[in-house]
């Protein structure tokens, strides 16, 4: 389960460095800028219609299940234990595909419940009864403390998974963002805010490969988050472990038991464990999982045995025949990585190859695992990068989707997803995109430079600073930006962002933003709206 992103020598991935990182500010002259403008009306003129959108299976993957259409067969109706599938019952799931994923998770098979075709689901009615009836140890249902209390709260690793926000978002939970460093969320931060506030009642967290930075969460990390005092008793973790088995490297470590480890950290209902089959088998038609400590299980099969009598157990059946074990899964996943793996090396390589040229205009990994890759470009441009893309015939996922109420502060963040295209496709795709980003970049900077001279306006820098770009980066931090640095940074204001990051990166693309992302939501917390007026301010809400 717990691995570090890749490094820079990995040779596993592909024979180029993994990690292409900014370290310079970007050189762009007027007659740059004529090219790449010219560069982007031919792209437009090719009516291109590409997408690198959502983290879908080709239909190369989808191929690779097609046995399972033909099951269970006619005739074939009864599962383990004498159980018709045809009928009512069985609430847990069959126990015969739990064993599998049991396994597979590191998890005890008596803790696992197979339920229907999706985890988000599964996830979004879990937040329902938390907010309806409360959960184990709760005093009184969540909806309830927040009418005393005003709303409760959720921590969001961020970037992360833009459906998790839409969830808190629908149920009028305030969001909390967190950074995600290379070892996990910022855990010191975590703790801090946990320790204090009763109203933060839980937090997302994708543990493995997590979307979109690819980052895998230490044992370390982990098991501070499961030993953790909270004011709340009954803060929950929503341990998203979506790509547990989805490795884009071989000889990938199995899964830690992290349902011993909470209860060994002295908190074993801290966890909630979900987990699916949507992108191993058919992302329509695959089984989601649940697992828990038994007072978590017991709390779950009383709200769920009044919205259903049972399972899907066909669906299930289906499964358990095409699957078999543990091991085929395995070599399932492998069939997965040799079609993906391509996919992730062309954009890396197209990447790194166009913007060459441009140091300092963007920073990425090449993750071990997962569906996507997290892109960062200069502050002030992801939205523009992404209105130049649509111009040109490539549909990105919309910047800022990736954090809290669908806003960057610092305008920066692209999620990459490269697996419905062909690799010839993805090829394509990303020189129209590294286009866009040399042509925002160049915009941004020819505006700076009709606004305002290049001075050096942060002390220490061994290399002027661009400064006024168009969109501010964070407003109210009292010291300087990214103290240490050695190589230039792009500013996109004169105000000062944040300090402490270790990397010679342009300001604020590591995401070390303990500071300015959470103080981007600190009055939020007397605002009982589902939505703060500051976040519609900021998002151009009508």
């Amino acid at each position: 389960m717990m691995n570090n992103p890749v490094s820079t020598n990995d040779s596993s991935l592909t024979n180029n460095p993994a990690l292409t990182s900014t370290t310079a500010s970007p050189r762009c002259q007027n007659s740059d800028l004529a090219q790449l403008q010219a560069d982007h009306a031919g792209w437009k003129s090719r009516n291109l219609k590409l997408d690198l959108q959502r983290g879908k299976p080709s239909p190369e993957q989808l191929d690779l299940s097609e046995e399972l259409l033909a099951d269970p067969g006619l005739g074939h109706h009864i599962a383990e234990g004498g159980i018709d599938i045809r009928n009512y019952g069985s609430p847990d799931g069959l126990i015969e595909l739990r064993r599998i994923f049991a396994e597979l998770l590191n998890i005890p098979v008596t803790q696992l419940l197979a339920m229907g075709n999706g985890s988000l689901r599964l996830m979004y009615d879990t937040m329902v009864f938390a907010l309806l009836f409360g959960v184990p140890g709760s005093d009184q249902p969540w909806i309830s403390y927040a009418a005393v209390n005003g709303p409760i709260k959720f921590l969001c690793p961020t970037p992360g998974y833009d459906r998790h926000f839409a969830i808190c978002e629908a149920l009028g939970i305030e969001m909390i963002p967190i950074p995600i460093l290379p070892d996990g969320p910022d855990v010191g931060l975590i703790e801090s805010l946990v320790a204090t506030d009763p109203a933060i009642k839980g937090m997302w967290l994708v543990p493995t490969y997590s979307n979109p930075t690819g980052v895998t969460i230490s044992d370390a990390v982990a098991n501070r988050l499961f030993s953790m005092p909270t004011a709340a008793p009954d803060f929950r973790i929503f341990w998203d472990d979506a790509y547990a088995l989805h490795h884009l490297i071989p000889d990938a470590p199995p899964a830690h038991p992290v349902l011993e480890l909470a209860a060994a950290g002295g908190y074993p209902d801290r966890l909630l464990i979900f987990a699916s089959t949507s992108k191993i088998t058919f992302a329509s038609a695959g089984v989601a999982f649940v697992a828990a400590s038994p007072a978590n299980l017991a709390w779950l099969r009383e709200r769920l045995g009044v919205q259903t009598i049972g399972p899907d157990k066909v669906n299930q059946l289906r499964h358990a025949l095409y699957l078999e074990s543990p091991e085929k899964v395995r070599a399932l996943m492998a069939r997965h990585r040799e079609i993906l793996l391509p996919k992730f090396a062309t954009m890396d390589r197209v990447l790194r190859d166009r913007l060459a040229a441009t140091p300092g205009i963007a920073h990425w990994e090449l993750p071990k695992g997962g569906y996507f890759i997290s892109l960062e470009v200069l502050p002030g441009t992801a939205k523009r990068v992404v209105e130049l893309a649509a111009d040109a015939g490539l549909a990105l996922t919309p910047a800022g989707s990736a954090f809290p109420y669908g806003v960057d502060p610092l305008d920066t963040h692209i999620r990459l997803a490269p697996s419905m295209l062909s690799v010839a496709e993805v090829e394509l795709a990303t020189e129209v995109l590294a286009g866009c980003i040399k042509l925002a970049a160049a915009e941004s900077v020819a505006n700076a430079s009709s606004t305002s001279p290049v001075t050096p306006v942060i002390a220490g820098l061994t290399s002027p600073v661009i400064a006024g770009l168009t969109s501010p980066v964070i407003a109210g931090s009292a010291t300087p930006v990214m103290d240490g640095l050695t190589s230039p940074v792009i500013a996109g204001s004169a105000t000062p962002v944040t300090n402490g990051l270790t990397s010679p990166v342009i300001a604020g693309l590591t995401r070390n933003l303990t500071t300015a992302n959470t103080e981007l939501l600190a009055d939020f917390g007397d605002d009982t709206r589902t939505v703060p007026d500051a976040v519609r301010v900021a998002r151009g809400d009508k």
